[in-house]
This record gives structure tokens, C-alpha cells and sequence, in this order.
């Protein structure tokens, strides 16, 4: 009864549909597969062609943050894949790390594996993505904004965009290590 409730007035009010898309500190929730029209607060977009004439790991750090699609976390950290991920050559690839909501362990592991790949430079560029239309490369990217990144680019159309430059993916291992 409770739930029909709920579903009821979400379906008759656009502003709580909407407000439900979003936490308390402006990230986005749920239904992450969808238009997104802005760089969060104090990032910016970079297009597939310019993020293509960078190295990454040289140039630019390169940061995946799609899901592990069916993976799982085992109590050590360590990450059980159930089909492989294809990223852009070079990325660093976090899983779940663009997720509004994170799972324990996800913040902090992500907090930690861009602090060290950074090596104390803050200043250091910062390309987080996804897939097309998707929010989870704007949530982290956000995500390292808020905590002091000061070179932080957001490409939107994310490993969607790089295979329409005709780039090739690798495949991508969780950073951390990963179970067989």
C-alpha cells in the first residue's frame, strides 16, 4: 500500500519525479542512462577528438567509472568480473565509482586510487567517462571537484564517442586487482 503510494504521487507530481533523481548534494541517483547537458560545477567538457590527441597515463589520467555489469566486490576488495570490460587504452577503470550512492568501500577505494595515481599533483588533468548519456562520469567527476581536483574534464560522450573516432578499446582490469 505504501509503495503505491509513493508511486502515485511521483506520477502525478514532475518535481518529486525529478527531486528523486538527485541526492541531497546534487548527484544523481538514478535512471543513470540519460541525456546530460552540463559539466558539473567547475569542470569541463572536453570533446572525443580533443581527449583522442591526448596519451593517457602521459598527458592526462584517464578515469573509467562504468559498472562492472554483473561483477561483484569480494570481501577483500578485489573485484569478480562477470563478462570483460573494454575501455579506452590506458584508462584506469573504478568501478561503480560514478554511482550517486556509493557502496562501502567505493568512495574510499576511489578516493585512495586517485590520490595515488595523482601523486600529491592536484593540478594534474582529469578525464572521467562512462558511456554516452550516462551520469555516472559526471557524478565522479563532480565527486573530484568537490574534493579539491582542480583539473577535472568531463567526456560526455565517453567510450561511446572514443569508437565513433574509429580509437580502439582495450580491455580495462579493475584498479585494485581482480579475481579470476
Amino acid at each position: 500500500m505504501r509503495a503505491a503510494l509513493i508511486i502515485a504521487l511521483l506520477a502525478t507530481s514532475p518535481a518529486l519525479a525529478q527531486d528523486a533523481l538527485f541526492d541531497a548534494d546534487g548527484y544523481r541517483i538514478a535512471h543513470y542512462r540519460a541525456p546530460v547537458h552540463q559539466p558539473p560545477p567547475g569542470v569541463g567538457r572536453i570533446a572525443p577528438q580533443a581527449a583522442a590527441q591526448l596519451r593517457p597515463g602521459h598527458d592526462a589520467l584517464f578515469i573509467d567509472v562504468l559498472p562492472a555489469e554483473g561483477g561483484h566486490r569480494e570481501a577483500d576488495g578485489r573485484w569478480r568480473l562477470a563478462t570483460p570490460h573494454d575501455s579506452i587504452p590506458g584508462a584506469h577503470w573504478f568501478p561503480e565509482a560514478g554511482r550517486g550512492d556509493l557502496a562501502p568501500g567505493i568512495g574510499d577505494g576511489f578516493a585512495r586510487g586517485i590520490a595515488k595515481l595523482m601523486r600529491v599533483r592536484r593540478d594534474r588533468m582529469l578525464i572521467l567517462f562512462c558511456k554516452a548519456d550516462c551520469w555516472m562520469g559526471w557524478n565522479a567527476a563532480r565527486r573530484l571537484r568537490a574534493a579539491g581536483y582542480r583539473n577535472v574534464w568531463w567526456l560526455a560522450e565517453g567510450v561511446d564517442g572514443w569508437t565513433d573516432l574509429k580509437r580502439p578499446l582495450s580491455r580495462a582490469q579493475p584498479d585494485g586487482g581482480v579475481a579470476p
